[in-house]
């Protein structure tokens, strides 16, 4: 006779386990110790054993019954359900870890044992951490470009349209390394290519005229914050490299008998080593600059930590210091401002100017025909630039107008 819940509930202990028996195989166990577990026995395959389903009341009379139903039928076509069960357990918890999310932290952390640079990582996981609440616990395998499309259109939303862009760029990187471990089958983020609104190029605010590019150093020259900061300011258009470049300089990278900069594959964006020829003028200032963090590891520590280096907004908040507005100059602009002005001076190789901004051409025949590093006229351009800017700098003495001093915000 098939048990009822009145029957189970009334079902006392007893010094020995005893069965209660329901139907089709399906009985409780009751225990010494009151515990009534439900179970089901079969023969597979010659062998006699046992099915759990669970313990009463967590797993009620209906429920059990399902899963003896299901078991039979899996008994019926030869299969093993104990087997079936450990399976489909062993399935749910690949599945827990395959979530889009565990997925994703597995390939950051492997591009960071690559080397990739701190701040490329910070910008992949800010991009990540938008798209986790949506599709973080889904299983990689299970989402849908519908699911990708409204993670990218919520970021839309909010008119980041450039953000939304390198998004889709991101989470199909993490799809391609799911495929290449074996746990997707498809880049489902690639179906979205044209899906989303086209960002406006925008250019980086910057000065490339000689009259202003000598009004600017004027106003860098006559700078009163932080002298760190100021060396900072001064080193950027001498040097002209990106502004996470410079601020994360070690003394380690610097040979200043040989007057020569080497930054490492793992410190570039394109992942090339690269070497700044150091001018007269440059190695004044880091020698000045050494006197203040030469201790250190960076050139340009940060204000807070000497195990850190400069903050990315330093330089640009001691231009706006300065009053130069997010749309008149950036620290990222002195490369603008190099490239404009040593390529109208017409008496260096546009190669040779391209090498020293750490440009990769996106020419594949074009870079197998420009593999020269254009070393000794590179020398000789950065010393001629330096030379350049002091005249520039030198043409007035009137400086720029400038706001009221605030405190400085922080490196």
């Amino acid at each position: 006779m098939a048990l009822n819940h009145v029957q189970i509930t009334n079902t006392k202990s007893r010094d020995r386990a005893y069965k209660l028996a329901d139907s089709d195989g399906l009985y409780l166990l009751i225990q010494s110790t009151g515990a009534k577990l439900w179970r089901m026995n079969y023969r597979h395959l010659g062998r006699q054993k046992t099915l759990y389903f669970g313990a009463w009341p967590e797993v009620g009379i209906a429920a059990a019954r399902q899963l003896r139903d299901k078991a039979r039928a899996q008994i019926a076509a030869g299969l093993d359900p104990a087997a079936e069960k450990r399976i489909d357990t062993l399935a749910r918890k690949v599945a827990a870890d395959n979530t889009f999310k565990t997925i994703a932290e597995e390939w950051v952390a492997k591009n960071e044992r690559e080397g990739r640079a701190p701040i490329t990582l910070d910008k992949i996981r800010w991009l990540l951490g938008m798209a986790y609440p949506m599709i973080g616990t889904l299983p990689i395998l299970k989402i849908t470009p519908q699911e990708i499309l409204a993670v990218l259109r919520k970021v839309e939303a909010t008119g980041r349209y450039e953000s939304a862009r390198r998004m889709r760029s991101v989470l199909s990187r993490v799809f391609r390394y799911g495929i290449a471990t074996a746990r997707a089958d498809r880049d489902v983020a690639a179906d979205l290519r044209g899906a989303l609104v086209t960002p406006k190029v925008q250019h980086l605010a910057a000065i490339t005229t000689p009259k202003e590019a000598g009004g600017l150093l004027r106003a860098i020259e006559g700078y009163t914050g932080h002298e760190i900061t100021a060396i900072a300011l001064r080193l950027s258009p001498h040097l002209f490299v990106r502004p996470g470049e410079l601020r994360s300089a070690e003394w380690t990278e610097l040979d200043m008998q040989e007057a020569v900069w080497s930054l490492s594959a793992e410190k570039m964006k394109m992942r090339r080593p690269h070497r700044v020829p150091l001018s007269r003028q440059v190695l004044e200032m880091v020698d000045e600059l050494h006197a203040l963090t030469g201790d250190g590891r960076f050139l340009f520590p940060s204000f807070r930590s000497p195990k850190q280096c400069m903050s990315e907004n330093t330089v640009n908040a001691a231009l706006r210091r300065l009053g130069y507005s997010q749309e008149e100059m950036t620290a990222h602009g002195f490369r603008a401002m190099a490239a404009t002005l040593l390529n109208e001076m017409g008496i260096w190789n546009p190669d040779a100017i391209e090498k020293q901004l750490a440009h990769l051409d996106t020419s594949m025949v074009r870079r197998a025909y420009t593999r020269g590093e254009y070393w000794n006229e590179r020398v000789r351009m950065m010393q001629h630039w330096s030379d350049y800017l002091d005249q520039l700098r030198d043409g007035a003495k009137i400086l720029r107008p400038q706001f009221a001093r605030g405190r400085e915000k922080g490196a």
